[in-house]
């Protein structure tokens, strides 16, 4: 969640919301994650006081990922931000008066996150997900606004934007505007249920979670009919599958229990979260009520159900299977089968299973190379405090053998992902880390 006039979580690469990876290629036990630090108080389902409320709504915008900066003062904002149009730098939202949102009142504060202006009326730029949250209701507004009120006021100045020619004209935005914004609060469907809207409000809402899980065009613009289908997350380079198709990250096959346990800790039986996903749910997700946990997971399900059968991808060609599959083999069974077993059965939840994992065969390979790269944690959770992770093995394997294990995960035990290339492999080395 952001406010200002020089606003900052990205519509083309938040740090939080981002890749759904119920991937899993999972390897050994670590300590806790290291993710964002967080007030030493989880945020209280919803209660007797607004400050109360406001807590925990700021917990389900995730508020925290883009405006503390890691080992920063919380809510002090000066996060930067790469974007494909230069650099954008989060805004302060403490209630300090010189630096901050200190002389806000709650009315300015409500029509930042309902209309995407400032209280001078000034033109937000669209990495303040205020596409999404104008469906906030006044009520939740005005309880994070009384939350935000009461937090330690920083005096930090907020760090102008180093946006290349022509972003950096806000007029510009008017257009964007046209183009991609819809004012109006979450209008909830009548024939749905409760838990079902209650979910919508969130996910669609404070959530912002299409921000990541639709494609983003050329203009950090995206298409309504295209919400939750998924897309690569630019500059970060994560694919954020689609939660509409079972043949990606789609849910429709879940059982609620196993999506409510993907959210709040981090891992369930079907699969684990990593890369930017992680770091939602560490500084978000797991704080959530069971209740709305639930009505998420329902709504999220809802999604997918009754999807058609995506088309298979590529096999792997006989005459690089020769090849690639062999060595891939080789590899996996090297350094991969002691986890995740010799019929890629794994050991869930820890050792999560590969043979029949969707993510694992979706048409982009980029989740699963980076994970043989660079390795990674679940997030550590109250549900799961002590997280398995996987090592990286960017030092140890060549882009040859780092495609041939990819392919071979891809493509054995009745996988039907495609072949994975050296070039590809190499390409996601250079991708940033955090």
């Amino acid at each position: 969640m952001t406010a200002g006039t020089v606003l900052a979580p990205l519509q083309w690469g938040r740090l939080g919301r981002a890749a759904l990876l119920a991937t899993a290629l999972n390897g050994w036990p670590g300590a806790a994650s290291a993710q964002t630090a967080m007030s030493p108080n989880p945020a209280a389902p919803p209660g007797s006081t607004v400050v109360e409320q406001g807590e925990y709504l700021a917990r389900a915008g995730d508020c925290i990922a883009c405006h503390t900066q890691p080992g920063g003062k919380l809510f002090a904002g000066g996060r930067a931000m790469p974007t494909p149009f230069g650099t954008l730098y989060t805004s302060n939202i403490t209630p300090d008066p010189g630096t901050g949102i200190g002389k806000w009142s709650a009315d300015a504060f409500y029509g930042m996150m309902h209309t995407g202006r400032s209280p001078d009326g000034g033109l937000l730029y669209p990495a303040m997900p205020f596409g999404a949250y104008t469906k906030v209701t006044r009520a939740d507004s005005d309880a994070i606004f009384a939350y935000l009120r009461q937090v330690q006021p920083v005096q930090a100045a907020n760090r102008p934007h180093d946006l290349r020619f022509p972003y950096n004209n806000r007029s510009l935005i008017l257009g964007w505007r046209t183009l991609y914004f819809q004012e109006g609060t979450y209008a909830p469907d009548a024939a749905k249920s409760e838990d079902w809207n209650r979910g919508a409000y969130l996910v669609q809402g404070l959530g912002h979670c299409a921000m990541c899980h639709t494609a983003i065009n050329s203009l950090g613009g995206s298409s309504e009919s295209a919400a939750f289908q998924g897309g690569l997350i630019p500059m970060q380079n994560w694919y954020a599958p689609s939660l509409t198709s079972n043949k990606e990250a789609g849910l429709g096959d879940w059982s609620i229990a196993d999506i409510s346990g993907l959210l709040r800790d981090g891992v369930s039986h079907r699969g684990a979260v990593y890369g930017p996903m992680a770091e939602v749910v560490y500084n978000s997700l797991q704080h959530m009520t069971d209740a709305d946990t639930r009505a998420m997971s329902i709504y999220l399900k809802s999604l997918a159900e009754g999807s058609p059968p995506a088309p298979q991808p590529r096999v792997v060609r006989a005459e690089e299977g020769s090849l690639l599959m062999r060595l891939g083999r080789s590899v996996y069974d090297g350094q991969c089968a002691s986890c995740h077993g010799a019929q890629g059965a794994g050991a869930p939840p820890h050792y999560p299973l590969l043979a029949g994992n969707q993510s694992i065969q979706m048409n982009s390979a980029v989740n699963p190379i980076r994970m043989v790269l660079n390795g990674g944690y679940p997030p550590g959770t109250a549900g799961n405090p002590m997280p398995y992770g996987m090592p990286p093995f960017a030092q140890t394997l060549s882009d040859d053998e780092v495609a041939a294990v990819v392919t071979y995960i891809r493509a054995a035990w009745g996988n039907h992902g495609a072949a994975v290339t050296a070039r590809q492999a190499n390409e996601l080395r250079a991708a940033p880390l955090d």
